[in-house]
């Protein structure tokens, strides 16, 4: 399956201004495109939720060949409970712990890695390696199984990833050596994703969709959503299933035509961004009202 690639990480955030400031000061990522939508999504992008929202894309690179992040802020939204599905996103790079150092971020240990931790509790394990400038920095993303066996034979056989390695509580598996990859860890029971929980993405060629929904139709697993077209004000309409593995992990599959076209990078990214986070009044509502909205 070379034709798939693995694209991003949804993660769902309250505070957008020290967000923006852990995923650009910290780890050093650069926003690649920032888009606002005055009501929900049809395929629930931004979660259940039908107000208006913005999506940040951001990482180390172009989305033709890097994995990165994608930031949902939901307005009137600032904190999310955290479950234990999204376990980490794995980077190389020694960078970013100079950077955490020089900003007085904390810095945990965790094995052979240093751990940072970004506002909402999503942790990132990063290691000290130079930061590679002739691929990508994240290596894969790690989610949570209750039942390896299951996820494995889930993702192998239905959603046709190849199996990179195996142990016996965790599986990494991905549709190609040069893109980031995927693994499976078993947790020992069962998989909560509270309110925060995020979605992974993955691309194939348009006209592969429909057969992805129905083999996934005809081995009773779950559909989120079929087959439709999104739409992105002023840029370009892409088709998406978004499933749902046995551990109820959100899988959105796009269309890989429409998407390229979609995510180019826009140079007024960060400026888009900055100009919607200093129109954002929500702290100041908040703080009005003697508190702030959680999810």
């Amino acid at each position: 399956m070379a034709t798939r690639r693995s694209l991003h990480f949804v993660y769902k955030i309250g505070d957008r201004k020290t967000t923006a400031k852990f995923y650009r000061d910290v780890l050093g990522m650069k926003v690649l495109r920032h888009e606002e939508f005055e009501e929900g999504c049809k395929a629930s992008c931004n979660g259940p939720y039908d107000g208006k929202w913005s999506k940040t894309m951001i990482g180390y690179g172009p989305e033709d060949n890097h994995f990165v992040c994608e930031l949902t802020y939901n307005y009137g939204i600032s904190t999310y409970e955290m479950g234990n599905d999204i376990l980490g996103l794995y980077i190389d790079s020694s960078e970013a712990l100079e950077r955490a150092k020089a900003a007085d971020w904390p810095v945990t240990k965790e094995g052979e890695h240093s751990v940072l931790e970004a506002p909402g509790g999503y942790k990132f394990f990063i290691s000290d390696k130079p930061q590679p400038k002739d691929k990508d920095p994240v290596q894969k993303v790690v989610l949570a199984s209750s039942d390896l066996e299951r996820s494995v034979k889930y993702w192998r056989d239905l959603a046709d990833l190849t199996l990179y390695t195996r142990t016996s509580d965790s599986a990494t598996l991905g549709y190609a050596d040069t893109q980031a990859k995927l693994m499976l860890k078993d947790i020992g029971g069962a998989v909560n994703h509270a309110k925060a929980f995020g979605r992974i993405a993955f691309s194939a060629p348009g006209g592969e969709l429909p057969g992805i929904e129905k083999k996934m139709k005809d081995a009773d697993q779950t559909i989120l959503t079929p087959y439709v077209s999104l739409d992105t004000p002023g840029k370009a309409t892409v088709q998406v299933v978004i499933l749902a593995d046995p551990d109820g992990h959100e899988i959105c599959f796009v269309g890989d035509e429409g998407f390229r076209e979609l995510s180019q990078v826009d140079p007024k990214g960060n400026e888009l961004l900055n100009e919607a986070m200093e129109k954002d009044k929500s702290d100041e509502w908040f703080a009005s009202k003697g508190g702030k909205g959680s999810a």
